[in-house]
């Protein structure tokens, strides 16, 4: 037991002088405004951890929308696969993994945002709950700023509280309670926001679109029961990075949005509509530029003129035609030297 002690503090150790320089980098420029000790600089400073940390994983979100947006576009294919090969388990799973790697598709990118930031957020967790109750530094946090940190007050109470250990302060539950309901919301309200704006119809019903239902309700729930004993400083930190996620993704899906979705129709129209207000020529498939050539306009039609015809084909019916009954071909043909004499 000891063994996996010793490893999780190795492994922590260094995640604990990051998070902890960030943090006190942050205080030093908002302690200069607001005091060393003031649980304003010190919320500031937590956020401004949350900035730092989420610019630092932007690459990695890239990956997870273009990972969650290919498996979107997936569904159809998987749901062919399950059709055919519905009976064999293993088949299916074989031939599903062949799919993904054909189309360079990682399943569980979408969770490597989540998962990295875990140990950071674990590591705050213990910088600030070690402040607290102890009054003890890690990483960079010396027992001297730890101490500032445990004193630090905000809104009438420690930063360093939670719901259940308040202390008594009924300002710290207050505080703790509205920031708990706020990490909730903001949790679930980003899973909400991918699937509703950003996931094509045929896409909702697949096991990829069961699985995001189900961290849609449960994970605010996981967060809202856990919230509870989390110090009101983590609380801050978990709060921005959904804020922050909102953000992301609302550019993300406006600007780049998958094929098929209503994210996808509303930038077509806001699209045409940019384009009839600049008065630009409508793109062709190609991406060349429609080119429109006058039309000449329609000339009137001239009236032709009737041939010239003989005396024999004047005389002659217009439903008539030589050889029938009646016609004048059955009569003896004038003689040629008199019809000249007569023209």
């Amino acid at each position: 037991m000891s063994f996996f002690v010793d490893l999780g503090g190795f492994i922590m150790k260094p995640l604990y002088y990051l998070v902890s320089a960030v943090m006190l980098g942050w205080h030093k420029l908002f302690g200069a405004w607001f005091g060393e000790s003031s649980g304003v600089a010190w919320a500031l400073s937590i956020i401004g951890l949350t900035v730092v940390i989420r610019a630092l994983l932007i690459p990695l979100f890239v990956k997870q929308i273009k990972s969650s947006r290919n498996m979107q576009l997936l569904q159809p294919k998987v749901k062919e696969l399950q059709k055919k090969y519905g009976h064999d388990r293993e088949r299916l799973a074989q031939e599903t993994m062949n799919l993904y790697k054909e189309t360079k598709t990682n399943p569980f990118a979408s969770c490597l945002p989540l998962i990295i930031q875990m140990p950071i957020f674990i590591a705050l967790f213990r910088l600030i709950d070690q402040a607290a109750k102890n009054g003890q530094g890690r990483g960079l946090l010396t027992d001297q700023t730890a101490k500032l940190l445990q004193r630090a007050e905000l809104f009438g109470g420690p930063i360093s509280s939670s719901f259940t250990n308040s202390g008594g302060h009924v300002a710290v539950q207050v505080l703790a309670a509205v920031l708990v309901l706020a990490m909730t919301a903001t949790t679930f309200l980003t899973q909400r926001q991918l699937m509703s704006k950003n996931m094509p119809a045929d896409a909702l019903s697949g096991p990829y679109a069961q699985q995001q239902k189900l961290l849609l309700y449960v994970l605010p729930l996981v967060f809202a029961v856990g919230g509870i004993a989390f110090p009101i400083g983590v609380l801050l930190y978990w709060t921005t990075s959904n804020l922050w996620t909102m953000g992301q993704q609302f550019y993300v899906i406006r600007n780049n949005p998958a094929p098929n979705t209503e994210a996808f129709t509303a930038k077509v129209k806001r699209d045409e509509a940019r384009r009839l207000r600049k008065g630009e020529p409508a793109p062709t498939t190609s991406g060349t530029t429609v080119v429109e050539t006058p039309v000449e306009p329609e000339r009137p039609v001239q009236r032709q003129q009737p041939k010239k015809q003989t005396r024999s084909q004047r005389k002659r019916g217009p439903g008539q035609r030589p050889g029938q009954p009646g016609s004048p071909t059955d009569q003896p043909l004038d003689d040629p030297q008199t019809d000249q004499g007569e023209k």
